[in-house]
């Protein structure tokens, strides 16, 4: 292989096991975020191992990530990635029905928590 080359690989573990204190991360949980503008997508599992959890969303942690602007340039960002990977993103403007949410920038602050990361 070329040095400064990069290819496609495979990572084996040693050994699997989700960290033992895992939570899911919360925004705020009295704000309300009716009114903001969330990604619908076609059903898709969660990624974590074992994981039941099915997503209709753009989620973190299990959070509907809701932006204040409907033209916003991340919301337009991820709507474009969700695109690209055959998600059928639907901007939409979020309802407290829909399930609990976070912004997206607040989030981003807190280091965009995901769930399910593997201890290494």
């Amino acid at each position: 292989m070329e040095q400064g080359r990069i290819e496609l690989g495979r990572v084996i573990l040693a050994e699997e096991r989700l960290l033992e204190d895992e939570s899911l991360w919360s925004d705020d949980e009295n704000a309300d975020h009716s009114g903001w503008f969330c990604v619908r997508t076609n059903p898709f599992p969660c990624p974590a191992n074992g994981c039941t959890f099915v997503a209709v969303f753009m989620t973190a942690a299990h959070l509907i990530l809701v932006w204040e602007q409907r033209d916003d340039p991340n919301l337009l960002h991820h709507a474009q990635r969700a695109k690209e990977v055959g998600r059928n993103p639907r901007i939409e403007a979020y309802e407290q029905s829909f399930g609990p949410s976070a912004s997206y920038y607040a989030w981003e602050a807190a280091g965009g928590p995901v769930h399910g990361v593997r201890a290494s």
